[in-house]
């Protein structure tokens, strides 16, 4: 990874395996629900700080197979990011429920492991929840990790189950409870983590900012971008919302 994100060290051919679903940052491809908030370029700039955190946070995990999974297009791109520190694997289809089974199908088939699909916005999550998660899912068929919204920040499994994220939803409130609806069907037991939120519109900013502000350590590149744009600053964000 360049100097930009920091360095990934990755566990290679670990049971235990971490897929960080991302895409590259491009303008108008990214975090587009804060578009109408601030400029196009800050946005991408700002999606490529979470990611570049949130490999940061991947790569503090001991002994865990670090990857990435992305749509075709964006191989090349998040490969020269990654570096040698993570592998890069296209999806099979468009879009995140074609991204999540891709993940199974490709790391989960024909090996006991522990495959962990995690988003790219959430770098301020503690690490001990992804680590709980792993314990979890040593338990369990699938582990979740929930987001306050209705959705999930992370799903995990020991298998592939293909018809696991079939009933769609994703992206909207109702996409945790298809997932677990889809649990309960194919009789799956199912453990959760903690509750968590992750970054998709300007009151999640606002609540990262002020996280960050105790602890910028937590997501370092993050930190200094919502600094720079005055986030956490009520009067600022005022003014933000105007442009």
């Amino acid at each position: 990874m360049d100097s930009s994100t920091g360095t990934v060290v990755s566990a290679r051919n670990s049971d235990r395996v971490l897929v960080v679903m991302a895409k590259a940052p491009r303008l108008g491809a990214v975090k587009t629900r804060l578009t109408p908030s601030f400029p196009l370029q800050a946005v991408t700039t700002f999606y490529r700080c979470l990611l570049g955190d949130t490999l940061a946070l991947a790569s503090s995990l001991a002994g865990v197979e670090i990857a990435i999974m992305c749509p075709d297009s964006d191989v090349n791109e998040l490969a020269r990011l990654a570096g040698d520190g993570a592998s890069v694997v296209a999806q099979k289809g468009e879009g995140l429920t074609a991204g999540l089974t891709s993940v199974f199908a490709h790391f989960a088939v024909g090996r006991q492991r522990r495959v962990i699909a995690f988003n790219s916005d959430s770098p301020h999550l503690p690490r001990s929840v992804l680590e709980e998660a792993f314990e979890t899912l040593a338990a369990h068929d699938v582990v979740v990790g929930p987001t306050f919204d209705g959705g999930y920040y992370l799903v995990g499994a020991k298998a592939s189950y293909p018809t696991l994220f079939a009933s769609g939803g994703m992206g909207t409130s109702a996409a945790l409870e298809r997932l677990l609806s889809r649990a309960r069907f194919l009789e799956l037991s199912v453990g959760f983590t903690d509750s968590f939120y992750d970054i998709d519109v300007v009151d999640d900013l606002i609540r990262l900012a002020a996280e960050l502000q105790r602890a910028p350590a937590r997501a370092p590149q993050t930190a200094v971008w919502l600094k720079q744009w005055g986030v956490a600053e009520t009067r600022l964000w005022t003014g933000l919302r105007d442009l």
